[in-house]
């Protein structure tokens, strides 16, 4: 159910910070249209640790009812604390969330354990799919895969996001991990190589901007066609990297902000792509055929 390109994306906002829900329906028909195979709800990319609890569930209803079922939605709803997760998880559920992506609990640095009852914890409070999401360069907290191994035996906890950027890292989740157990791909650069050796798909920022191509990408290796994946792949490079030029969100969002989609605004403490970066992203973007 949750395979190929899934774009984290970009929330939409008016220049006083409010959520643009006309635009947001526009991102939502511009996925469908270019093959997108789910979508993430109030990610990194969309800049969770920003959004208030009813202006998620708010874009969740008006996406759940944009998609109409035709490919899955996937909500994040990781926090700091376990109870908060909980609450946002069952919140995200309610507003009608195919299932939750739910990040490992920042600046707390907790240990396996604390992970495994975490994230049990959240599980047993649902009853839609959990995605694990382990992204240490942002959290300070890395998810190893003898944990999720053991994580992978619960019923509701349906695969992992592993962003760490290592080949070897997601082989050894491969290893530690029941059989069906989903592998994703977080890191852009390195998901045509990750689905080589037995990633499903990614979680994708570059597709905010690309997703046609990081469909077709995405199509070709799960097709077991990993020698057109990489060649489809070499096309994405720099928009790979020039999305990274700043920290992300803030470059992918002035990117589709250039292509018509939505406006510039971004919330505090974030700041919009500075002036000296923008055409570095620009000659990106065309260099990829967006």
């Amino acid at each position: 159910m949750f395979k190929g390109s899934i774009p984290a994306l970009v929330t939409p906002m008016d220049q006083d910070g409010s959520i643009d829900f006309g635009a947001w329906e526009r991102l939502i028909d511009f996925h469908l249209e270019a093959g997108s195979d789910a979508v993430v709800v109030g990610g990194t990319t969309g800049e969770s640790p920003a959004l208030e609890r009813a202006e998620l569930e708010q874009m969740i209803s008006s996406a759940r009812d944009r998609i109409a079922g035709r490919i899955p939605l996937i909500a994040g709803s990781g926090t700091a604390g376990t109870a908060k997760s909980i609450a946002l998880s069952r919140a995200a559920e309610a507003a009608g969330a195919d299932a939750l992506l739910v990040v490992t609990p920042y600046y707390n640095r907790p240990t396996q354990e604390g992970l495994f009852r975490h994230f049990t914890a959240i599980a047993d409070a649902v009853s839609i799919p959990l995605i694990l999401y382990n992204v240490p360069g942002r959290t300070a907290c890395d998810l190893l895969p003898g944990t999720v191994g053991r994580l992978s035996r619960h019923p509701r906890i349906a695969g992992i996001k592993e962003a760490t950027g290592s080949i070897s890292r997601g082989e050894e989740v491969l290893r530690a991990c029941r059989p069906g157990f989903l592998l994703l791909g977080g890191d852009d650069p390195t998901a045509a190589r990750l689905m080589r050796a037995g990633a499903r798909g990614v979680i994708s920022v570059t597709a905010n901007v690309a997703p046609r191509a990081m469909h077709e990408m995405c199509a070709a290796a799960l097709r077991g066609e990993h020698d057109e994946a990489a060649r489809i792949d070499a096309t994405l490079a720099p928009l790979h990297e020039k999305l990274f030029v700043e920290p992300n969100p803030i470059p992918a969002k002035w990117a589709v902000h250039r292509m018509g989609l939505a406006g510039p605004a971004i919330r505090l403490p974030l700041l919009p792509l500075s002036e000296a970066n923008r055409p570095t992203v620009e000659v990106a973007m065309r260099a990829a055929g967006v």
